[in-house]
């Protein structure tokens, strides 16, 4: 009896075994990428839409481009930067810069600890001390501070060719601008004390963002009118995605300085500044 129910169950598996697959589960792996129809909106934008699949699965090539992606914004997060590299483009273009130093170590501590990048070290503040302590110092209406943030290549792309036209536009209107500040490993809020030491106007900080999938190479610029420690978020206006496939260079130096001469207008910045510019709109 149980040789013979073992043998049925043999039976059984084999026959079951050799019944064929249902045609749609054949054609689901052979199936060519399907065409999406939101392949011509593509052009508009670099996020990930119009992705096509075979039978329900993504494409291979999307599979590995995500995968790319992820690596290249890894590889962004933990970049070294080069100051004196930076320094030296400043210093090529004419513009002179003074490298000064947070509380931040190492790219491990600054991504643990972001209070420590939020402030200067004791030798940075002596010499900013002593620069607003010269006797014919004059407290500038603008300090420029730069940074590798979340993305080194960021700053050493961009940040120059942004930093060039807007310059240019607000000596065209007499701002006196302090020498360009780089600091690596810096936080945003490094403005306010930067900005109060040296009775600044306005500080205005570029840094690198936070990579995305797709944009490992992404400039942030924050503003403050009144720069001071107690200052928060909400008293700062950025402008962000500077890059040439995001808002290129010499437009995000355009919007900047359009903010910070209206800003300087108005006496108001954050959120209680509006930007009324025009927007351009997009190709048909």
């Amino acid at each position: 009896m149980h040789t013979k129910r073992r043998a049925y169950a043999i039976k059984t598996r084999v026959t079951m075994s050799a019944v064929p697959a249902p045609a749609s589960a054949l054609s689901a792996d052979s199936a060519p990428a399907a065409p999406d129809p939101w392949t011509h909106l593509r052009r508009f934008t670099a996020a990930r839409i119009a992705l096509g699949r075979t039978g329900g699965s993504q494409r291979t090539e999307t599979v590995l481009d995500f995968r790319l992606a992820h690596a290249r914004a890894r590889d962004a997060v933990h970049a070294v930067f080069n100051p004196g590299a930076l320094a030296g483009q400043l210093a090529a273009a004419g513009l002179p810069s003074l490298t000064l130093a947070t509380g931040v170590l190492d790219r491990t501590t600054y991504l643990l600890r972001p209070d420590l990048g939020r402030r200067l070290d004791p030798d940075s503040r002596e010499k900013l001390a002593s620069l607003a302590a010269l006797a014919d110092y004059i407290p500038p209406d603008l300090v420029i501070i730069i940074s590798d943030g979340l993305a080194a290549q960021a700053a050493e792309l961009h940040a120059t060719s942004t930093v060039l036209p807007l310059v240019g536009a607000l000596r065209a209107a007499a701002w006196r601008l302090a020498p360009i500040i780089v600091v690596p490993l810096a936080r945003v809020k490094l403005q306010d004390e930067i900005g109060a030491a040296l009775g600044a106007r306005f500080s205005l900080m570029l840094l690198g963002e936070r990579p995305g999938l797709g944009t490992p190479d992404s400039l942030g610029a924050y503003f403050t009118a009144a720069p001071r420690p107690d200052r928060t978020d909400a008293d700062r206006n950025c402008v962000s995605n500077i890059r040439p496939e995001g808002l290129p260079p010499a437009q995000a130096a355009a919007k900047l300085a359009w903010l910070l001469l209206e800003s300087a207008r108005t006496g108001r910045s954050g959120v209680a500044l509006k930007d009324d510019q025009p927007n351009p709109a997009l190709p048909a």
